[in-house]
């Protein structure tokens, strides 16, 4: 009876509920548990069965408590004497003993099983008998590789793993991924991905939501984002990879987050974009020179080549000629012409201007007439100013308004600048680069022989 029924109290089933037995919750434990158990009493008799160990054997409960030892039905008689020692070896050990031994199964077959076994104690004290659990070895090994494979990820594996809760904030963060992130493991634990990512947390909020929504993606994902540094914003691209962790101990999957594993692939990504730009360049090239070459007119074929080189490069361009035709190495000073621009307002085809040759009103330190002086390239851009400012910086060069960057490339042939070609790109642009200026050089060597071509067939 309980403590409270002794007392002469009721408790809360009522004073006619039949009292339950704890067996029956002992038993109801031993059948629920995932691994195989027995126990055996001091003298070696089978004290308990559970329903694990009658799925691996064929044994039931009742066919097994009560037996001395294993030896004539779960163990083979010329091993029985040493598994049983090996068992009952407990009850003098400390802690737990694990052994690996082959059982019987009822029909005869064998299973090979890893065990854990400990002494059972009594009220006194000493030991009143063993028990032992088991589990088929290849489902214990299975189980091993499965803990080595998450301890190996986040310790060393070669590209970044996270795991992020329901919440979309990481929980387990390892080695290679503290590093991609350039913070520290455990300071990563709990914060928002805003606070890590400058550019690109939505896109990858976005993914995260999705998978715990609908699962994992059929195929990785390239995700450019930018990291908060110390030094500055760095911008990366991730291959990523999802998968959505459910509770193996809920009858339904419960969401406990997203593991998500990339690995940085900025490099090859960069070198993909540049090896792909490059061959664009190289066709634009190809077919500028293919339909420059059945222009009568020299003039016309230069602006062909200038219209072929703002695809994908650049949103507007400019030709200035030099006053006169040509201006040799020292001689000065220099007055530009304004020869062909493209439209400033919508997209089209480079339009020849300033037949009245009338001079363009560059002040000191133009761009363009830096490039004639140096007879090299020169960029410019009016870097963080505000939207106005920045139009005023346009306005006052002569440029189109929405013109951000620049790029001015002298126009040389036989030995003599013929004038200035200068691409302009807007806001929606990134400056120009050196890779960019290798190209312009390239269009305004095309451009040159096209003008110097008209210069000798108008002297003629």
């Amino acid at each position: 009876m309980s403590a409270s029924r002794r007392s002469g109290t009721t408790d809360e089933l009522g004073p006619d509920e039949p009292e339950r037995d704890g067996s029956d919750l002992l038993a109801a434990l031993l059948d629920g548990m995932d691994a195989a158990l027995c126990a055996f009493d001091a003298d070696g008799v089978v004290t308990h069965w559970n329903r694990e160990a009658e799925r691996i054997l064929g044994w039931t409960a009742a066919e097994a408590v009560g037996r001395h030892g294993f030896a004539g039905w779960a163990v083979r008689t010329a091993d029985a004497e040493e598994v049983e020692a090996r068992l009952l070896s407990a009850m003098q050990a400390p802690g737990r003993q694990v052994h690996e031994f082959a059982l019987l199964t009822k029909e005869g077959g064998r299973v090979l099983v890893r065990t854990q076994s400990a002494a059972v104690r009594g009220p006194d004290g000493k030991p009143a008998g063993v028990y032992c659990a088991f589990s088929e070895v290849h489902a214990q090994i299975d189980l091993e590789r499965s803990i080595a494979l998450s301890e190996a990820l986040f310790e060393d594996a070669s590209w970044g793993v996270v795991l992020v809760d329901a919440d979309l904030r990481p929980a387990v963060v390892n080695a290679h991924a503290a590093r991609a992130l350039g913070t520290g493991r455990t300071s990563l634990l709990g914060r928002p991905l805003g606070e890590l990512l400058s550019q690109g947390v939505e896109d990858l909020e976005g993914a995260l939501t999705h998978v715990l929504a609908e699962g994992a993606p059929p195929a990785p994902a390239e995700m450019w984002v930018s990291l908060r540094t110390p030094e500055g914003e760095k911008r990366r691209c991730w291959r990523s990879g999802f998968l959505r962790l459910a509770s193996p101990l809920a009858e339904e999957p419960v969401p406990l987050g997203v593991g998500w594993l990339f690995q940085d692939v900025t490099d090859a990504k960069q070198a993909e974009q540049e090896a792909a730009q490059l061959r664009f360049r190289a066709i634009q090239l190809h077919r500028a020179a293919r339909a420059a070459a059945e222009c009568e007119d020299p003039a016309e074929a230069a602006t062909v080549h200038l219209d072929f080189a703002l695809a994908g490069f650049a949103d507007h361009a400019l030709i200035d000629r030099v006053a006169g035709g040509s201006l040799r190495d020292g001689e000065g000073p220099v007055r530009l012409v304004r020869a062909a621009a493209t439209p400033s307002g919508a997209p089209g085809p480079s339009m020849p201007t300033g037949k009245a040759g009338l001079p363009v009103r560059y002040g000191d330190g133009h761009p363009a007439l830096q490039c004639v002086d140096r007879a090299g390239s020169v960029r410019a851009s009016v870097g963080a100013a505000g939207t106005e400012q920045a139009r005023e910086w346009a306005v006052a060069r002569q440029w189109p308004p929405d013109s951000v960057h620049a790029l001015c490339v002298v126009l040389r042939s036989r030995g003599r600048t013929l004038g200035v070609v200068t691409f302009l790109r807007g806001a929606g642009r990134s400056q120009f680069e050196r890779a960019d200026a290798t190209y312009a050089e390239d269009v305004a060597v095309r451009i040159a022989m096209a003008l110097d071509l008209e210069g000798l067939l108008g002297s003629e």
